[in-house]
């Protein structure tokens, strides 16, 4: 699976753009094979008119950070190039590409958008960790509760082990 996180100025995919990416590839065992993370560099002025509101405040070192790094950040075609070859190196040409994440079909609108050749590699088909949550947490009254980074690795990663903790419910 190709498990991605992005982080964005905001959630609207017309307006806000991909400041940050983390790409891991795992197995089926949810193992970890690759890792690919940049910055995107994104027009200063457009990223702190856009990092604005409660989630910012919140987040706001977070926020600092991201606006901070994004000076060294690649243009976007390049990090798209990146993630391509990323996925020619660690998935066989013949085996579908499965998006994985948190919410991960916000991300795929931004990839979409963003990320036209990418977009295309990835198969139709996505696992959202967050489907999981809704059935466990609703169904099953168990509740996994991952740190609230807002940074693509850590989230990525978070959401690697939380769709472990539903599956140790499942399988035993």
């Amino acid at each position: 699976m190709l498990w991605v996180d992005l982080e964005m100025t905001g959630l609207d995919e017309k307006k806000d753009r991909i400041l940050e990416v983390a790409a891991v590839a795992t197995d089926w065992d949810l193992n970890e094979v690759a890792v690919y993370e940049a910055t995107v560099r994104v027009d200063p002025e457009l990223a702190r008119a856009r990092m604005v509101g409660e989630f910012w405040d919140k987040f706001s070192a977070v926020r600092k950070q991201l606006l901070e790094q994004n000076e060294q950040g690649k243009p976007s075609s390049d990090v798209e190039s990146d993630l391509l070859a990323f996925i020619d190196t660690h998935f066989a040409s013949d085996v579908p590409v499965y998006l994985a994440g948190n919410s991960v079909w916000n991300d795929r609108k931004f990839i979409a958008r963003e990320w036209p050749s990418l977009d295309v590699k990835l198969h139709y088909r996505m696992l959202d960790v967050s489907a999981w949550k809704l059935v466990f947490e609703n169904r099953y009254g168990k509740k996994f509760t991952k740190p609230d980074m807002h940074r693509a690795a850590d989230d990525i990663r978070g959401s690697i082990e939380e769709l472990k903790y539903y599956l140790k419910n499942v399988v035993g």
